[in-house]
């Protein structure tokens, strides 16, 4: 439980570090710390070649991107962060993304920015593993198209 709480301190064995590096790395960032969360999604993104087969790869892909994305978008990197929006969703999901579907506080900054063909093509990557979510991200793309800022949801802290 506290590895999937991102208790790094709990985890011993690299696996499980792989494991809690996802929440870590997203706490980190909520509380403003901004340099580790750089180093703890950085982290994850180096270990991504080695989990390619594991269950939490999907996850941690989308979170090791988003994070990223967040603090280039903090640091005024806006092409950095659409990159990294795009990224999140370049894997095949994962048992969570695929029932609960994608995070969304990247798109929703990115959005804040104007930014929505961006989030646009974002939710049409999501699509390709978040089957269960296709009535979702069209409703959230009409939403977008008329200039408007979806309520995600919980879909923001996923």
């Amino acid at each position: 439980m506290k590895v999937a709480q991102g208790d790094l301190d709990a985890a011993e064995t690299e696996t499980e570090r792989f494991y809690a590096l996802n929440r870590a790395a997203k706490n980190a960032w909520l509380k403003g710390d901004t340099e580790n969360a750089r180093v703890l999604a950085t982290e994850m993104e180096g270990l991504l070649p080695k989990y390619k087969d594991d269950w939490n790869y999907g996850n941690a892909v989308q979170d090791a991107n988003q994070v990223l994305g967040l603090i280039a978008l903090e640091a005024g990197d806006l092409a950095e962060a659409k990159k990294r929006l795009l990224a999140s969703a370049d894997s095949k999901g994962s048992p969570q993304m695929n029932s609960f579907g994608p995070n969304m506080r990247l798109a929703k900054a990115l959005l804040e920015k104007g930014e929505k063909d961006v989030v646009l093509e974002y939710f049409e990557r999501c699509r390709k593993f978040w089957e269960m979510g296709n009535d979702q991200l069209a409703a959230w793309a009409d939403s977008v198209k008329k200039g408007e800022i979806p309520g995600f949801g919980a879909n923001l802290n996923y």
